[in-house]
Parts: structure tokens; C-alpha cells; sequence
């Protein structure tokens, strides 16, 4: 499983709104990216929103990402308005605790 984590800084006059998109955006990601297994929206206000997702295997997020998934956001049309710097993309793998 492989876990992506996208972070906007968002304006914090257009917080809400912009939470209101993503929130609108992803709702259906699971029906419509095979190999996505769970997501969430995580909030800090006034600036900050994270996008959780977890995925199958490498695969799965070409497919969703393109091939520069790994360093490359996946930005929505309008997006970049929000924002008070580009989106940051992370990923992480399980670590065995033993």
C-alpha cells in the first residue's frame, strides 16, 4: 500500500471555499480510480488542507497520476487560485513496527 499526501496552503480568506471544492472533487475518486483503497480530507485552518489517499500499488496511481506521480501533484482546473504556494505531494509506505 502506498499513501499520498497532498498539501495546499490555502488563502485564508478562501479556506471554506476551497474545502467545499476538494471535498465536491474527490467524493467520487473511489468509484472512479481502481486501486484507491481509502481517502480523506484532513484540515488545519486558516491555511491548511491535506489530501489522503491510499493505494494499492504503484500501478494504481500511474494510472490516477501519470507517470510523474512521484513528485508531481495532481492539481484541479482552478485550483491554483487558492493557493499561497503550489501543492506539495508526499508518499509513504508501511513500515513494519517489529
Amino acid at each position: 500500500m502506498i499513501v499520498r499526501v497532498s498539501e495546499a496552503r490555502v488563502r485564508p480568506e478562501r479556506f471554506q471555499e476551497f474545502h467545499d471544492m476538494i471535498v465536491t472533487a474527490v467524493r467520487e475518486f473511489p468509484e472512479r480510480h481502481q486501486g484507491l483503497l481509502d481517502h480523506e480530507v484532513l484540515v488545519a485552518p486558516p491555511h491548511s488542507l491535506l489530501y489522503v489517499s491510499r493505494w494499492r500499488a504503484e500501478e494504481d496511481l500511474v494510472a490516477y497520476a501519470g507517470e510523474g506521480w512521484r513528485d508531481q501533484p495532481v492539481v484541479l482546473p482552478g485550483e491554483d487560485e487558492y493557493l499561497l504556494a503550489p501543492l506539495r505531494v508526499r508518499h509513504f509506505t508501511l513500515a513494519p513496527l517489529n
